[in-house]
């Protein structure tokens, strides 16, 4: 999701290379190439925009190394960074992006993508159901006639919580978040977009405009919505800053607040859950810490996606394109992307890990996704703006 005035502070991708769980472990497998390169012809450089921790370079090297190519990597924190870079004529600098929920849709009717074939991504074939078309339907065009990237990781904008402290019946609300009885024992980010999207969802949920027909005939999107709507999300935005013990800027600042008990519950892409998680295992830390992926108004999530830019037309280079894409998703790579990123992946990576990874890293849990609401470009960034601006100055 675009971060805005936040990139720096807490964009996703650096909490995610920020808390790396382990080191890249192995060596890539050799791959059966799809032709045989002149070996005088210039080196094939395939150019990559991308979320820097989800580079593998040991993988990288093999594949360079088996098909006589050159892979580079310009890298970004939002999708908006991402999004200008290949407006700004990126299509000719970029063979490959990144991107998460709605955007895929936004660079294909804009022409800044190309279709892709499935068929020469085997690997599609260990991917969680969740993610596949039509359960996932982001990853096709609208009318569903192409497919236009292949999924890759997952996760949502949950809520971490004391369980001693706040009940299941409580978290099973996002009221929780603004329940005047956690006043002094809550947190939430500085990310901005995040927090509307959020209360936008209860506060539709409270309105009955998010069940109703919308304006646009559309289905509910929390990144879409009327004056009224914004206007009670910055009400209910103000009346949460009171309550709140501080807008956290890293993920080691939550974790500190949770960890002392100050903080009980908090928005948060289960990094800390995970991270105390680990401590509890280690016998460093004693706390009943779980972690919500939906609430029943609804919740947030992202699935994160490869994709070809428009500028690749060259065959040699796009069936390089579809073979590192098939190489990337084999089980054992998502394993290495998991342990590096500390993220879940849209791979089913269960039979290479331990059970307390498959609790850690949500494995069994793909189908709560269904119900979240993906990440996207607000409607109106000037009104989004203006509202934050608004809480921060009340």
């Amino acid at each position: 999701m675009d971060n805005r005035k936040n990139d720096t502070a807490i964009s996703r991708r650096t909490v995610l290379k920020g808390t790396a769980a382990l080191a890249i472990a192995g060596t890539a497998t050799s791959l059966a190439k799809p032709f045989i390169r002149n070996a005088e012809a210039a080196t094939l450089n395939i150019r990559a925009l991308m979320w820097e921790p989800y580079v593998l370079p040991e993988m990288v090297a093999a594949f360079e190394v088996e098909h006589g190519v050159k892979f580079s990597t310009t890298f970004f924190d939002g999708n908006s960074e991402a999004y200008n870079k290949l407006k700004l004529g990126g299509t000719r600098d970029f063979d490959f992006v990144q991107a998460d929920g709605f955007w895929s849709r936004l660079y294909f009717r804009e022409g800044l993508i190309r279709a892709i074939d499935p068929t020469k991504v085997p690997s599609l074939g260990a991917v969680f159901p969740t993610f596949q078309y039509p359960d996932y339907p982001l990853l096709a065009s609208e009318d569903g006639s192409d497919a236009i990237g292949v999924p890759f990781c997952w996760g949502g904008y949950g809520i971490t919580y004391n369980a001693d402290q706040i009940s299941d019946e409580e978290v099973s609300s996002l009221n929780v978040l603004f329940d005047a009885k956690n006043g002094g024992h809550l947190s939430a980010s500085a990310r901005f977009e995040e927090n509307i999207a959020l209360a936008a969802i209860l506060v539709t949920s409270r309105m009955g405009t998010q069940s109703a027909q919308r304006p646009d005939g559309k289905p509910f999107n929390p990144y879409v919505l009327t004056d009224e709507e914004l206007a009670g999300v910055e009400a209910l935005l103000i009346e949460q800053k009171k309550l709140l013990v501080t807008r956290y800027q890293d993920l080691g600042t939550l974790n500190n607040l949770m960890r002392s008990g100050s903080v009980w519950a908090a928005p948060e892409f289960s990094q800390v859950y995970r991270q105390l998680q680990e401590l509890n295992r280690k016998g460093e830390a004693d706390l009943n810490i779980q972690h919500r992926l939906q609430a029943k108004e609804g919740g947030l999530g992202w699935i994160d996606s490869w994709m070809i830019t428009s500028g690749v037309e060259d065959q040699e280079k796009l069936d390089l394109c579809h073979l590192f894409m098939n190489t990337i998703l084999k089980p054992e790579h998502m394993k290495q992307i998991a342990d590096k990123a500390g993220t879940s992946t849209c791979i089913d990576i269960r039979s290479l890990s331990t059970e307390e990874e498959r609790e850690l890293f949500l494995m069994d849990r793909t189908a709560e996704l269904k119900g979240l609401h993906m990440f996207d470009q607000p409607s109106s960034p000037e009104k989004w703006e203006r509202v934050w601006s608004n809480m921060e100055a009340a």
